[in-house]
């Protein structure tokens, strides 16, 4: 599968102030206002995308100056990290920084295109969003039992009755 637009990310001065207006004028679902490692966030979402408020506490992991606002850097959902770098980085791609470690659930790899501009990639999807994985394993891709087992379940799903376990219809009548 191609990679996803999924995230977009703004520096802000008022994270309060920012992430009420959000949720006033388009009402986008908002988690709670949270101090990570280098700014604050909270994460808003049309259910599509994840709208990240950042305000950051200085330069580090952000490569802006403190106090700075505007859109920070956007990112893509891809199903196969590694690869992906190895495409951007033929293309010109160049890494930038890891917010986290690859097996946190918001892990992030941030890149800068060929004009500087930050974008960055995860496989695991973003909060508040419907491609976010739920209990996603692994740390540059997904861990291989995962994936099989979610597969082997996807399969045993009834059509229509969406329970694990049952078929219906053709099937149903062939193994009586």
């Amino acid at each position: 599968m191609a990679a996803r637009i999924r995230h977009i990310a703004l520096c802000v001065k008022d994270i309060k102030a920012t992430a009420d207006f959000y949720e006033k004028s388009f009402g986008l679902k908002r988690s709670e206002i949270k101090e990570g490692k280098t700014a604050w966030n909270c994460y808003m979402s049309d259910g599509e995308v994840n709208l990240a408020l950042l305000q950051y506490k200085g330069e580090e992991g952000s490569g802006v100056p403190k106090g700075w606002t505007g859109i920070h850097h956007f990112g893509f959902q891809c199903d196969d990290m590694p690869a992906q770098q190895k495409q951007i980085e033929k293309a010109g791609g160049k890494f930038f920084f890891d917010l986290g470690e690859p097996e946190d659930d918001g892990f992030e790899r941030k890149f800068r295109d060929p004009d500087g501009i930050i974008f960055d990639i995860n496989w695991k999807g973003w909060q508040l969003t419907k491609g976010k994985i739920k209990n996603a394993k692994g740390g540059l891709r997904p861990a291989k039992a995962a994936t099989k087992r979610a597969a082997a379940a996807r399969k045993k799903v009834g059509k229509k009755t969406g329970k694990p376990g049952t078929m219906t219809g053709k099937k149903a009548r062939k193994k009586k």
